[in-house]
């Protein structure tokens, strides 16, 4: 699968990484390997980035773009919560910044042939790491009705995930639902014909996203990994995330607040008496958006939100 290295916001990544020659570094998402490359390019000399992606696709595409710099490179075939076993087992204490991208390349939705877009009829697979033995397929045809509703409203934030999941039950009733294509008519069938008209996006959108964080555990991912962000950074190190809904960015966002200002004293106390120790110092007061010439240029950084903290 050919992989384009066009990255979201790279400008603003890179000036808030604060990167100096010999820092090492982590990029637990590579993707298309774009901002990779900017990270070592900003390290050397001596320099090290620690390059992770659950698809084995973006880790055989990274050795080819980092190449030239595979001295000051290692490649991890793994998800980006692993991180932390990723550093004790190589003997690492501590990383000066972290780069988390929790979007999902075009090449997935055009290339990977996982059923990941509702715009192409594919396998129904979903999956981001194929040594997972879940795949979307099962889930919606094994699933009762109502784990099917409760996964699309609270993944997807579908106000009609009753009549989803119950056109779903129906159908597979008949037949197995084996591909995207299928199930994006269903649930677009599905949705009432005058709010599917009023909306920007295909009625199947929702679907598709609670299906795809469900199976690939996603949020459970995310919040396992911030729990460790602290104790992964060097002093003055500094944690950059992008995300891409709204789900994503308030468990980043309350995580972050809550290594600031985690205090749960009240505030009439003189002082703190709860033991609380601040340990990361939020950068961004407010998330990074990306720019109009780049969401003209590339659509999909519409909903990006980048926040970033340092360790302290």
């Amino acid at each position: 699968m050919e992989f384009e290295h066009t990255s979201v916001m790279p400008r603003e990544v890179h000036d808030f990484q604060n990167l100096s020659p010999g820092d090492l570094c982590v990029d637990c998402t590579l993707g298309g390997s774009g901002h990779a490359l900017e990270t070592i390019r900003a390290i050397l000399p001596g320099g090290t980035l620690i390059g992770i992606d659950q698809d084995n696709d973006a880790i055989a595409n990274a050795k080819k773009i980092l190449h030239p710099f595979k001295d000051n490179v290692r490649l991890f075939h793994n998800n980006f919560s692993d991180l932390p076993d990723i550093l004790a087992d190589n003997g690492i204490t501590g990383v000066d910044s972290i780069l988390l991208d929790l979007g999902f390349s075009l090449n997935q939705l055009t290339q990977s042939r996982r059923g990941f877009s509702f715009q192409k009829d594919e396998p129904l697979d979903m999956r981001m790491d194929i040594r997972n033995p879940l795949t979307a397929e099962e889930m919606v045809n094994t699933y009762t009705e109502k784990q099917l509703a409760d996964i699309f409203f609270k993944y997807g934030e579908e106000r009609f995930s009753r009549r989803a999941a119950k056109a779903i039950a129906i159908a597979r009733a008949q037949a197995p639902i084996k591909t995207s294509g299928e199930l994006a008519t269903l649930v677009a069938g599905a949705i009432p014909s005058k709010v599917a008209a009023k909306q920007k996006i295909h009625p199947a959108t929702r679907v598709f996203q609670a299906l795809r964080i469900a199976v690939n555990r996603e949020l459970e991912r995310l919040e396992a990994f911030m729990e460790a962000v602290p104790g992964m950074l060097n002093k003055g190190g500094r944690i950059s995330i992008i995300s891409f809904h709204s789900l994503e960015d308030r468990i980043v966002k309350q995580r972050l607040r809550r290594f600031q200002d985690g205090c749960t004293c009240p505030k009439a106390l003189p002082q703190c008496l709860c033991g609380f120790v601040q340990r990361m110092k939020v950068i961004t007061r407010k998330p990074v958006i990306a720019g109009p010439e780049e969401t003209a240029a590339n659509p999909m950084a519409r909903s990006a939100k980048l926040r970033v903290a340092e360790r302290i």
